[in-house]
C-alpha cells in the first residue's frame, strides 16, 4: 500500500482532481474535523460535491472523523500562533503543542484496524485528506507519518 496526503488550499479544482488521477489513488480518507469549506473558491471540497466526483472517478471515499483534531487542540495551536505572531494561513509548520496534543488524540487510535479495512476494500494507493497546503501545516502528516512508522508504507505529499 502506498499513502499520500493532500492539501486544497492553493489549488484549483482541475489540479486537485488531476493530483488524484495522475497519482492512481484509489481510495480517499477525509480526515476533516468539518467537512465543509467556507466560499466558493474551495467549493468542489464540500463532502457533498467531493464524494460526487470521486465516485466519478472511481475513488473510494471513507470519512475518518476519528482522526481530525480535537477543538481543543486547535484552539492551543491558534493560541501558540497568536503569541508567536503567526497567522493561520502562513503557518508551514504545526507547533509543538499542536503535534504533542494530536499524537496524544491518536495513540489510542487503532491503525492495525484501519489497515484492515483498508486491505478488504483492496486499497493500494491511500490519500489522507485536509484542507492545509502544506503537509507539515496539517495534522495529515502525522497520520502518514503514524503509518509509515507501523507499517514501513511509502508516503509522498502531493
Amino acid at each position: 500500500m502506498d499513502i499520500f496526503t493532500i492539501g486544497v488550499y492553493g489549488s484549483t479544482e482541475q489540479q486537485f482532481f488531476g493530483k488524484l488521477a495522475k497519482n492512481g489513488i484509489d481510495t480517499f480518507c477525509d480526515i476533516r474535523q468539518r467537512r465543509g469549506v467556507r466560499g466558493s473558491q474551495y467549493a468542489f471540497v464540500n463532502s457533498k460535491r467531493l464524494q460526487h466526483k470521486l465516485v466519478e472517478m472511481g475513488i473510494s471515499y471513507i470519512y475518518l472523523k476519528e482522526l481530525a483534531p480535537t477543538k481543543e487542540i486547535r484552539i492551543a495551536q491558534k493560541e501558540s500562533d497568536k503569541r508567536n505572531g503567526i497567522q493561520k494561513k502562513d503557518r508551514t509548520r504545526l507547533g509543538d503543542v499542536f503535534i504533542n496534543g494530536y499524537r496524544e488524540h491518536i495513540a489510542d487510535y487503532i491503525f492495525g484496524a484501519l489497515v484492515e479495512t483498508l486491505k478488504s476494500m483492496h486499497a493500494n494507493r491511500v490519500v489522507f485528506f485536509c484542507v492545509e497546503e502544506s503537509p507539515y501545516a496539517c495534522h495529515r502528516s502525522i497520520v502518514a507519518e503514524k503509518l509509515h512508522k507501523l507499517f514501513g508504507y511509502p508516503v509522498n505529499h502531493l
